[in-house]
């Protein structure tokens, strides 16, 4: 907590002047207060939908493993197909729809383990830790004032890209060439951790799509319009790491996803 993780997304919406919408997940939150409900309207004797915080273009899920399965899967179909149903009744999000999570190490008391079907939609898990000594002393020196919420406008912060740019650049990244060889190397790693022993879990077929997919865009940002091995390789761990579960035996050795994702890595060979 405290590492400025809904100020990121937050000023992330902004600068991409994105509607953004934030759920605080409790151990009583229903489903219903994720994605909405009919409500009954007397003066009318009709059914009136009630929108929840889903309707929105960036979805912050502050702290998702502190409720229930149930209510965690409210979010299931609108993170793949973008759209929700309410009493039989689909409704859609938009193209820009997209949802950042946080949570909380599931040692803690009072949470509750993410269904896989749900990890595996997230693109990538970034861990946030603590900012050197010098970066925190010069937010204490900034922000040491006790002024509560940051005004983003305030700060200078300003839209840089919109909507149509957003879909502009997906267009550019499906142009983007990866070669057979790469595609290939994609599936090799992806095949790899199922027969890792020391996982009990691989990676989906969703999995290698996601990969090639943030390989391209990466490579995109990199100025270029094909991949190279490297742009898998920098990309596998955090599109991965949290899509595996590991063996008991790995849990007691102390072994983590992510060393064992690296060590995949290392094994399977990347094309020349």
């Amino acid at each position: 907590p405290g590492t400025a993780k809904t100020l990121l997304v937050r000023s992330f919406a902004a600068s991409l002047d994105l509607d953004f919408r934030r759920i605080q997940f409790t151990p009583d939150l229903m489903p219903g207060d994720v994605i909405g409900t009919n409500l009954f309207n007397f003066a009318t004797s009709e059914f009136r939908l009630s929108k929840g915080p889903v309707f929105t273009q960036l979805l912050l899920a502050d702290e998702i493993n502190r409720t229930p399965p149930k209510t965690q899967s409210a979010l299931l179909q609108a993170m793949q197909e973008k759209e929700v149903t309410i009493d039989g009744e689909t409704h859609s999000l938009g193209a820009c729809f997209n949802v950042v999570a946080t949570r909380n190490p599931i040692e803690q008391e009072g949470t509750y383990p993410l269904p896989e079907a749900q990890l595996d939609r997230f693109l990538f898990e970034l861990r946030v830790t603590y900012p050197d000594r010098d970066t925190e002393r010069e937010l204490v020196r900034r922000h040491g004032h006790g002024a509560g919420r940051t005004d983003l406008a305030e700060h200078g912060l300003i839209p840089v890209a919109g909507v149509e740019q957003i879909l502009q650049l997906r267009r550019q990244v499906t142009e983007v060439t990866m070669t057979e060889e790469l595609v290939d190397y994609v599936v090799d790693l992806i095949r790899e951790t199922r027969d890792d022993p020391s996982l009990v879990c691989g990676a989906s077929p969703r999995a290698a799509a996601m990969l090639a997919g943030a390989s391209r865009a990466w490579a995109l940002l990199s100025g270029r319009d094909y991949v190279i091995p490297d742009d898998i390789k920098q990309l596998a761990e955090p599109v991965l790491a949290h899509r595996v579960v590991l063996s008991p035996g790995a849990e007691i050795e102390g072994l983590s996803a992510t060393r064992v994702i690296e060590r995949i890595v290392e094994k399977v060979a990347a094309p020349r």
